[in-house]
């Protein structure tokens, strides 16, 4: 063999190496966000369970406050109906609910009797729980979702991500850049 045929050879082997290493790299990513979705979709159905209970505890104090509870309740059914949506619509719903249920804590402030009450104090920190462990998996999915875009976006795994037909994922955005933070539920 001459000279020439072996490099020919050996960037042959090279190419189809570096597809190889793209490739692994990126089902690796793809895997991750879905791995990291499916942490949000936990901590988001948590969420959504603690509801019930919520709405019952507060029904006895906040006779005067059933628009809200009721809205509540709606929002809770509308983020259900979104579960196996794609991101920036499960969000949409979700991020409603958040503001709804951010709304209803602040009012029940107003009730001295209910922050005595030992129920709602326990949901009152479920909750406050089950959001801090929203606000963490959404920042480790957006992560996982900027790795597995880059690979996608960039050159030259680009070429490789197009070939084999991978696709940028959507990020977990906020509708309202109010909802970034924890609701303030004090004990």
């Amino acid at each position: 063999m001459q000279a020439w045929q072996w490099i020919g050879m050996t960037l042959a082997v090279t190419a189809v190496g570096y597809v190889i290493w793209c490739y692994n790299r990126l089902v690796f990513n793809r895997h991750r966000v879905a791995e990291a979705w499916s942490g949000i979709d936990v901590q988001l159905k948590r969420r959504s369970s603690l509801i019930p209970n919520l709405v019952a505890a507060l029904r006895e104090y906040m006779n005067y406050e059933r628009d809200t509870l009721e809205a509540l309740t709606a929002q809770r059914a509308n983020a259900q109906t979104h579960e196996g949506d794609a991101v920036a619509a499960r969000g949409a719903a979700e991020s409603q609910l958040g503001t709804t249920l951010m709304r209803v804590m602040i009012l029940a402030e107003a009730y001295p009797q209910l922050k005595a009450d030992g129920n709602f104090v326990a949901l009152q920190r479920a909750l406050s729980e089950v959001e801090d462990q929203i606000q963490m998996s959404r920042r480790y999915y957006n992560g996982a979702v900027r790795e597995l875009n880059i690979l996608v976006e960039s050159a030259p795994s680009n070429l490789v991500a197009k070939a084999l037909r991978f696709a940028t994922a959507e990020y977990f955005a906020l509708a309202d850049a109010r909802e970034a933070q924890s609701p303030k539920m004090e004990f």
